[in-house]
């Protein structure tokens, strides 16, 4: 068995057991390379760098490929930088945060006070720690060293972990009563009296503040597809957080109650436990593997409140295949509700989402002055 080049740890000990073996000296090989000989003592000292051509020749020699040489060339250099090098944790810490985060987005959005553009390394890092509310940045929750605090239905991106805390920021400094569930009732129902005219979605944030939930919008970030969250910040404290990423009269009021029913039957109340919901429109919304059957229970109650299973259903046995919109504006005006909702859910059920396009009216102006608002252009404002 000839010898290995995986034996040693630099390619001078490879040469010298290779000369050994054929029982040559340094000088034999000096002058079969036609070499200098002090040339050569270097080499086999590894004070030399193998260099390519030097690779080849002694391939020629020896017979081995010449590849075996230079690998071990940089395993030893390799390992000489080992031992001066420093190691240091920060840089993983810092190919996360600025590899996860969209940090240019936040800093654009007001979210990291006192800083200004993302070279600015460690003013982002301080500035990150104070954000997620840690003492320092290798202890932010999207690391995957840091101690996970909060369970979600599905495993959060770093992007829709920030716009989380956003949302739990704002939250925190909102002065609202103590939550009451027999006034959540109340407002269920107040609620769905406002089902009839878009400008009634005005009155939303009041009745919700009344009965003690917290409700805050916060644009999403790019590319996180939140459409909203239910948490509590204590026993006695549910919080609604709403991206209105789709500003549409329909999908506001099925993401509301969708979150709403979370509430009130309150999931996401134990410690560090979030119902954060993303995709809400997907087929797949409320199929997750944590908590699913919660999911599935608010999906429910949010189809329901925003037009009755049985009439819709009932609806469509009587018009299927062809909906002719004086039906659809006759069957809304008929259960008391705008005819957005109608063509929201018409189109859930069908799959054909290009109808009636026109009554999926916009929201996002006639909540948001009577709101708690962070994003297009404003920026909520937030105790440091």
């Amino acid at each position: 068995m000839g010898i290995e080049h995986s034996d040693f740890q630099a390619p001078g000990q490879y040469i010298r057991a290779l000369l050994e073996e054929r029982g040559w000296t340094n000088r034999t090989l000096a002058i079969v390379l036609s070499a200098d000989e002090s040339g050569i003592n270097r080499l086999i000292a590894d004070k030399r760098i193998m260099t390519i051509p030097l690779a080849l020749m002694l391939g020629d020699v020896f017979g081995v490929p010449a590849e075996k040489f230079l690998e071990l060339q940089q395993k030893y250099e390799l390992a000489k930088a080992r031992i001066t090098a420093r190691p240091d944790p920060s840089r993983a810490v810092r190919a996360q945060l600025f590899g996860g985060l969209p940090i240019a987005e936040m800093i654009k959005r007001g979210w990291l006070p006192g800083v200004d553009q993302v070279l600015d390394v460690p003013g982002v890092e301080a500035a990150l720690a104070k954000f997620f509310g840690v003492a320092s940045s290798d202890e932010i929750e999207i690391l995957p060293h840091a101690a996970k605090k909060t369970l979600m239905f599905t495993e959060p991106t770093s992007a829709q972990l920030a716009w989380l805390y956003r949302v739990k920021q704002i939250a925190s400094d909102m002065i609202v009563k103590p939550y009451s569930p027999d006034s959540a009732k109340i407002a269920l129902d107040q609620l769905s009296r406002l089902l009839r005219s878009a400008e009634e979605i005005r009155h939303v944030p009041r009745i919700l503040d009344e009965c003690g939930i917290r409700l805050v919008i916060v644009e999403a970030l790019s590319a996180t597809k939140i459409d909203g969250v239910c948490f509590w910040l204590n026993d006695r404290s549910p919080v609604i957080g709403l991206s209105l990423r789709h500003d549409r009269i329909d999908n506001f009021w099925f993401v509301l109650r969708h979150e709403i029913e979370h509430v009130l039957r309150l999931h996401g109340r134990e410690p560090n436990v979030v119902m954060l919901d993303a995709d809400l429109e997907d087929e797949r919304a409320g199929t997750g593997t944590i908590v699913a059957e919660e999911e599935r229970l608010a999906n429910a109650a949010a189809a329901e409140f925003c037009v009755s299973k049985r009439m819709l259903e009932s609806f469509i046995a009587r018009k299927a295949p062809f909906f002719a919109e004086k039906d659809l504006l006759g069957f809304a005006k008929t259960i008391g509700v705008h005819p957005g909702l109608v063509a929201g859910q018409l189109g859930h059920h069908t799959g054909r989402y290009d109808r009636f396009r026109d009554h999926l009216v916009k929201i996002r102006s006639i909540i948001a002055p009577g709101s708690l608002v962070d994003g297009w252009g404003d920026v909520a404002p937030v105790e440091s």
